[in-house]
């Protein structure tokens, strides 16, 4: 694991109301709250592998945040502990917290946080400057990072002049230009219009695909999870509910909290064709897909006038098979699916 916490709790006003010795969750909740303090977080275990991206959800209040900054300590956690790299960091001295967050991790915010006094460049490279390297390296650095994002020919161009999905790219550039082991992005699109928002996740899936960080993704829009997201973690004042892919969180949901975040979620964006496919290689085969591609993804393929579409795994091996015909019962289970999950949570709304 790159970053790690382990019965993690965060309470204000009252750390004391943690220690709780034999206690249940419920019962130090129970106390902490009749002694006037607030549960923010009540022991959460969780992790993110290299290469993972895992996306933290929840309705406003449910700790999202509150999470992300514990795992940087620009919170301080109330009781467990934080590791990074297998070390923990919840003693870490500041000078040498302030030394692993300048150069193993990075935050992306909503609002941007853009210089307006400085160029594209001169925002990308603050970080490195801020580790105080020398100009040269630094710019060669920052303009890679840049080229990647797709801003090249914006170099020199100040925030003010330019679009709101170019300023979060800034953003995104400049949170990567030391190289971070850890990346943490707190809801970074939800300022965005729908169709640069889209966009923008686009961009993430193709920068993780060649960087392999570990991420931390913060959003309250379950679709979003689905698609950026490896594994999903969804809170509940302060608890954590239940974490798996989205497609285990829409089969096998926990409770009806869960169910409920699942019901208006367009299946075939989530369930995978692998879930649907005939095993074995065909005869022939008009296109190939990977075994973890929505059904979404194939009914794309099939309107293109694809008849038998193969799926490969990540050695790209072909382990499967879909048929035109068989692709219409595969979304009729889906949106079964999907209607009997709507009726089910009709009562918890």
């Amino acid at each position: 694991m790159i970053v790690e916490c382990r019965h993690l709790w965060k309470v204000y006003g009252g750390n004391e109301a943690v220690s709780s010795g034999s206690e249940s969750i419920e019962e130090v909740i129970a106390r902490a709250e009749t002694s006037g303090a607030y549960v923010a977080l009540a022991d959460i275990n969780l992790g993110v592998e290299r290469g993972e991206t895992l996306v933290i959800m929840g309705l406003s209040g449910s700790g999202k945040s509150t999470l992300l900054r514990c795992l940087t300590r620009l919170i301080e956690p109330s009781a467990g502990e934080v590791l990074f790299d297998g070390s923990p960091i919840t003693g870490m001295a500041r000078k040498d917290l302030l030394s692993l967050r300048r150069k193993h991790m990075s935050m992306v915010f909503q609002n941007f946080a853009l210089l307006p006094h400085r160029t594209v460049l001169g925002n990308v490279e603050l970080p490195l400057e801020i580790q105080k390297q020398d100009a040269k390296s630094r710019r060669a650095a920052a303009l890679e990072m840049i080229e990647l994002v797709g801003l090249k020919s914006k170099v020199d161009h100040f925030p003010h002049e330019l679009s709101g999905g170019q300023q979060q790219r800034v953003g995104i550039a400049r949170s990567l230009c030391s190289n971070p082991s850890l990346w943490l992005l707190d809801e970074p699109f939800s300022a965005l219009d729908p169709l640069i928002r889209r966009e923008m996740q686009d961009e993430i899936l193709r920068l993780q695909s060649t960087l392999a960080k570990a991420v931390v993704f913060v959003t309250h829009d379950f679709e979003e999870a689905a698609r950026v997201g490896d594994r999903i973690a969804i809170l509940r004042q302060g608890r954590l509910v239940q974490c798996g892919t989205a497609e285990e969180l829409v089969c096998f949901p926990a409770d009806d909290y869960v169910r409920a975040f699942t019901a208006e979620v367009d299946r075939a964006r989530i369930f995978k064709v692998g879930r649907f496919m005939e095993r074995g290689v065909p005869d022939a085969a008009d296109k190939s897909l990977p075994m973890n591609a929505s059904l979404k993804d194939a009914s794309h393929v099939f309107a293109q006038g694809a008849h038998v579409l193969a799926f490969c795994d990540d050695q790209h091996k072909t382990v499967g098979f879909m048929r035109r015909e068989q692709f219409g019962a595969a979304l009729a289970v889906a949106e079964f699916e999907g209607l009997q999950t709507r009726v089910r949570t009709q009562s918890y709304y």
